[in-house]
């Protein structure tokens, strides 16, 4: 018997079906990290028709990290960007920048994972006292995710901002870097092989296990355009809705990524849920908020007026 989600599927597959071309409205979304299976969800949801279906045509522009995602949709240049750290988008807002915060990305840091290569001397974090480790860019959520992790272990790293996992990978295999960042299901293949070696994840953070660590934001030109950012949370519910109700979806996924899907079906079930990537509730704001002054992002506290201004997550449409 066919689930409720599978009829949801289909029923927005016939609306694709049926959609005229001249009705579609062009929405410019920016994307950090390009292949990672979460950051994919706009990708894919183009692909599979997903927005086409509620009227919305995707141009995506990817990035080296979240930051620079949102300094496009604070420009202008971009009208959403999906992925980039919730940190970041609460500094920018902090300082009137014209964004805001539209949706939870990801919920957690489980699929974030700190490395060497097969052999280096260090085992784990522990040993990590005056060497160099890898996050993004300044606020992006493996940022935030770093300063967290050598805050509960104590130890005295050195944090340095390496950009995209491909660089990041480099530096790391030629030495610039002690202790390269990944995320999966990128350099797993790597793991497996031997190549390098895995010694601390995103999932022993304990203060962000619960937490919204990446979220969608909009500019306000954007969000004044009707029900149009409406309109592309919905397709992007529809989306995560289809990522993990077909395997169609994971063949999409490697043709787009190049990551195999067999790697990717088993790395979903580790790394990803369905309920961390659902974007309706930002979780645990209130603690984030506190990392925020704490890790600097803000300089006071925000009232409570300003949180309800600054997030503006749009209820789902039928």
């Amino acid at each position: 018997m066919p689930t409720r989600t599978s009829a949801l599927i289909v029923a927005v597959m016939l609306a694709v079906a049926g959609a005229a071309p001249a009705a579609a409205e062009l929405l410019k979304v920016s994307v950090p990290q390009r292949g990672q299976w979460d950051t994919a969800v706009t990708e894919l949801g183009v692909r599979a028709g997903m927005f086409r279906a509620r009227g919305l045509d995707i141009e995506v522009l990817y990035t080296e990290g979240g930051p620079e995602s949102h300094q496009a949709v604070i420009s202008g240049t971009m009208d959403l960007a999906c992925g980039g750290g919730i940190e970041s988008a609460i500094g920018a807002y902090s300082r009137g920048a014209p964004l805001r915060i539209i949706g939870s990305q990801m919920i957690g840091s489980r699929d974030t994972y700190w490395y060497v290569v097969a052999n280096s001397p260090i085992r784990s974090l522990a040993e990590a006292a005056g060497k160099t480790i890898s996050y993004s860019q300044s606020g992006a959520s493996s940022h935030t995710a770093l300063l967290s992790l050598i805050d509960q272990l104590r130890i005295s790293a050195n944090p340095v901002a390496t950009g995209g996992h491909p660089a990041t990978l480099i530096m790391t295999m030629t030495g610039q870097i002690d202790i390269g960042r990944g995320a999966a299901p990128f350099g797993l293949d790597l793991a497996e092989q031997g190549a390098i070696r895995i010694i601390a994840r995103g999932s022993e953070i304990r203060g962000r296990t619960n937490q919204t660590v990446r979220v969608c934001v909009a500019n306000l030109d954007a969000l004044s355009k009707g029900d149009t950012v409406a309109r592309f949370m919905q397709g992007y519910r529809d989306t995560v809705e289809w990522m993990y109700e077909s395997d169609e979806a994971l063949r999409a996924y490697e043709e787009f990524s190049r990551i195999p899907a067999r790697l990717m079906h088993s790395a979903r079930e580790e790394y990803f849920s369905k309920a961390a990537m659902w974007p309706d509730e930002i979780k645990g704001l209130d603690l984030v908020l506190a990392d925020a002054l704490k890790n600097k992002f803000i300089s006071a506290p925000l009232s409570a007026e300003q949180v309800r201004e600054m997030v503006q997550v749009p209820a789902p449409l039928k």
